[in-house]
């Protein structure tokens, strides 16, 4: 019963917030509005918002420039979240203010890996036509 309610598709009002939030949570770190010390928010990537079916929880997926030290990342955001969350409450205007929950991206280390996958299998197609 769990796992249906997790492959629920996202409602039309999820994605429209979830796109809202991530744009400008990626001004915020441009802009440098959180002023967040500890890293320079310039170089992180918001890939993904999803939000919860009652809008008052996001998750914001994020990647560093490079893909180098994800897991601090991450760990400095969600200890200074409180911060991005008072830059969110200055540019948007909704009635819940979502809490904000930062989590690493793998999916391009994912598809990475496919992409390695298939040209394995590719290239081992093509060593056994030529035998």
């Amino acid at each position: 019963m769990n796992n249906q309610i997790s492959q629920q598709p996202f409602s039309q009002r999820q994605l429209r917030v979830g796109e809202l939030v991530k744009q400008n949570i990626g001004e915020i770190f441009i802009r440098n509005e959180a002023k967040i010390s500890s890293i320079d928010s310039k170089l992180v990537t918001v890939t993904e918002v999803r939000m919860t079916p009652d809008l008052k929880t996001a998750r914001v997926y994020v990647i560093p420039l490079g893909g180098v030290d994800t897991k601090e990342t991450v760990k400095i955001l969600t200890e200074y979240s409180h911060l991005v969350r008072k830059a969110l409450s200055k540019r948007l205007d909704i009635k819940f203010l979502p809490k904000l929950t930062f989590v690493e991206d793998n999916s391009f280390e994912y598809a990475e890996k496919i992409e390695k996958i298939i040209k394995k299998n590719k290239d081992n197609d093509e060593k056994k036509r030529r035998n």
